[in-house]
């Protein structure tokens, strides 16, 4: 026989070799998550119940899913263990504060002083036109600007209702 002829079952064989490989290692790694579990952490079971353990044995985990709930688990039907953060907004619904992770957009904003902060503040709040326009066409103030954006919706309805 030749090496031509025998090619796609060495292919064949690699293939199947690296499957089992790849599920294998992600048994272990279910079997480590599964062994990490501490009373008082928090779990999902693979029916989708949301439980916090209470105790660990060899093969079985028992949990609270309630006040006076408990329930006894196989341990490999635990499908996820939850970090707290992760198991407190999914079941109670509280909320990660994502003011505390706002990042400034440059560096200046971490040495101005209080005074220029707001001066940098109210500057953020007037939108910037980047196209061409001539003096004339631009609107004296922001009061102009707004009214000029009402008859603009009030003109899209109007042709809205004549089309209908």
């Amino acid at each position: 026989m030749s090496l031509l002829t025998l090619l796609p079952f060495i292919v064949l064989i690699g293939a199947m070799f690296l499957m089992t490989r790849s599920a294998k290692k992600k048994q272990q790694q279910a079997v480590d998550m599964r062994n990490q579990m501490q009373p008082g952490s928090g779990v999902r079971t693979i029916g989708g119940m949301y439980a916090t353990v209470k105790e660990v044995s060899e093969d079985t985990v028992l949990l609270d899913a309630g006040p006076g709930v408990e329930l006894l688990f196989a341990k490999n039907a635990i499908g996820a263990v939850l970090t707290d953060e992760e198991y407190n907004r999914i079941v109670h619904g509280v909320e990660h504060d994502l003011k505390s992770d706002v990042v400034p957009d440059d560096a200046s904003s971490l040495t101005e002083t209080d005074d220029s902060s707001d001066a940098a503040a109210a500057s953020d709040d007037t939108p910037v036109d980047l196209g061409k326009k001539d003096a004339a066409d631009e609107p004296a103030d922001a009061d102009t600007a707004g009214e000029a954006k009402a008859d603009a919706q009030s003109k899209k309805s109007e042709g809205d209702s004549e089309a209908k």
